[in-house]
Parts: C-alpha cells; sequence; structure tokens
C-alpha cells in the first residue's frame, strides 16, 4: 500500500467502488457552471483532476472538451472512472507525487479529496506542475444536518470515523498556512436538494471508507440504523451543501518551483 493512501481509504474504497458509484451524490449543475467557468475549461486547456474516484466529477466536465488529467489511486475507482469517463486520461498516481511534467497544467480540482491528501506536499506538487496563475478548485458534496434525520445518520457512523481524515474537520484548510505561494482559499457555497433512493442512500453509507472497512457484522448494523433512520417513502430528497474553495499559486521564480519536486 503507497504510504500517501490512508488505511481506511485504501481498504474502504477498494471494497465499496461501485456502492462509491451507485449512491454518491452528482454535483450540482451551478456548481459545476461556476468551476467551468473560474477554471476557464475550454477545448485544448488540460485540466489536472486530484482524487477523481469512480468520475463523477469527470463526467460533468469532459464536454468541455478540455484535456482531463484524471489521477486516482485506488484500482478499483480506476476502473469505473475509465468506463464512465473515456475521454479522460485516467491515472494512477498521488497527489504528493504528480507523475506530470513542470508547467504542464491549466488548472487543477480535487473533489471529495483534499482532506485526503498530505496537503503541503500536494500543494508544492501543484505548484510545480500548474502554469503559473491556474486555478486550484477544492469542492464537496457536504451533508446538511439542518434536517434531523441527517443530523441523526452523522451520529450514527462518526463512532466508527476513528483517525479517518474527514472534510468537517477543517484541518485540510492549514495547509495553506504552512505552505507559503498560495492564494487564500476562497470559497462559495450551492445548496442543493439531491433526489435519491432509499438503496442509493443506503449505498452512500456504506461506500463510506471507514463504514467499508468494518468488519462485516459492523457494516450490517450500520445498515439496519440507516434504514431505521431513513424518511418514508421510496425517494429520498438528500439536502447538501456543495462546498467549493478557490485558489491559485502567487506569482514565483519557475526555475525555484521546478526544482521543488526534482
Amino acid at each position: 500500500m503507497s504510504p500517501e493512501i490512508h488505511h481506511a481509504a485504501a481498504t474502504g474504497f477498494a471494497r465499496a467502488a461501485d456502492a462509491y458509484e451507485r449512491g454518491r451524490a452528482d454535483f450540482p449543475e451551478d456548481a459545476v457552471a461556476f468551476l467551468i467557468e473560474h477554471l476557464d475549461l475550454r477545448a485544448r486547456r488540460w485540466l489536472l483532476e486530484l482524487g477523481a474516484g469512480t468520475g463523477k466529477l469527470t463526467r460533468p466536465l469532459a464536454p468541455t472538451g478540455a484535456r482531463i488529467v484524471a489521477l486516482e489511486p485506488i484500482e478499483e475507482m480506476r476502473a469505473i472512472a475509465r468506463t464512465v469517463a473515456p475521454g479522460a486520461h485516467v491515472l494512477g498516481g498521488a497527489a504528493e507525487r504528480l507523475p506530470l511534467a513542470a508547467g504542464s497544467m491549466d488548472a487543477a480540482v480535487a473533489a471529495q479529496a483534499f482532506h485526503w491528501f498530505d496537503g503541503p506536499r500536494a500543494l508544492e506538487a501543484l505548484a510545480r506542475v500548474l502554469r503559473p496563475g491556474a486555478p486550484l478548485a477544492l469542492l464537496w458534496n457536504v451533508r446538511d444536518e439542518d434536517e434531523p434525520w441527517v443530523a441523526s445518520l452523522t451520529e450514527l457512523i462518526e463512532p466508527y470515523r476513528g483517525d479517518t481524515p474527514s472534510h468537517r474537520s477543517m484541518r485540510w484548510l492549514a495547509a495553506f498556512d504552512d505552505t507559503a505561494g498560495w492564494t487564500v482559499p476562497t470559497r462559495t457555497s450551492f445548496p442543493y436538494r439531491y433526489r435519491t433512493t432509499h438503496a442509493a442512500v443506503l449505498d452512500r453509507v456504506l461506500s463510506i471508507s471507514f463504514i467499508a472497512a468494518l468488519p462485516e457484522d459492523d457494516r450490517l448494523r450500520v445498515a439496519e440504523g440507516v434504514r431505521a433512520l431513513l424518511p418514508a417513502g421510496e425517494e429520498v430528497v438528500f439536502p447538501y451543501r456543495c462546498e467549493m474553495w478557490l485558489t491559485r499559486p502567487l506569482p514565483g521564480d519557475p526555475d525555484q518551483a521546478s526544482a521543488t519536486m526534482a
């Protein structure tokens, strides 16, 4: 197992890649449009997508004509991404060690992923491969716990988290304090009511890395708890906020930046 891959991700996402694809929410259209505009995605532009997973974001970005390099360390996730986003260049690799030439990317994005990275190392690697001033977007679909059953869902799963990183902790943001050379990330939030089903919500929970990595008896116990919490009816409206953070590397000495990962 690569040292860059947390044990929960390595086990859980490999085990639950199909459930991840079935259960995870798509990204809202207004957030995708905002992302396309601010990353200036269009034909012949190169986009690096870090932690691409099963291609949930790759697919809606593909119609821009941008040339997408989708980097994903888990082979089971990559296999699905290659199927659903055949136009993308889907590669194995870690954000901390990017297998790309210096100054080769016009923009970068990480969806549901940056909290998994060694933030300072990933930012150093990105500063090397991005062209001067190229934008970086970080985004997450975040459960809206103002909805009581969603708050109860969080109470059900959090005792199993252990040392697994999370977006909720906001610890990932400290990387921008610890790493010189980046603008202060600015946040935009998109409220989102995702229409889904009971079965898909169950897949969504069981595809959480640290839940998927549990022994079978514990996973069954979590599944029973999810079923007890879900609203009546087959359709479920799952409230999210799509949180997007935009930043870019500050101008600097390109020779020094290229030497960072030499």
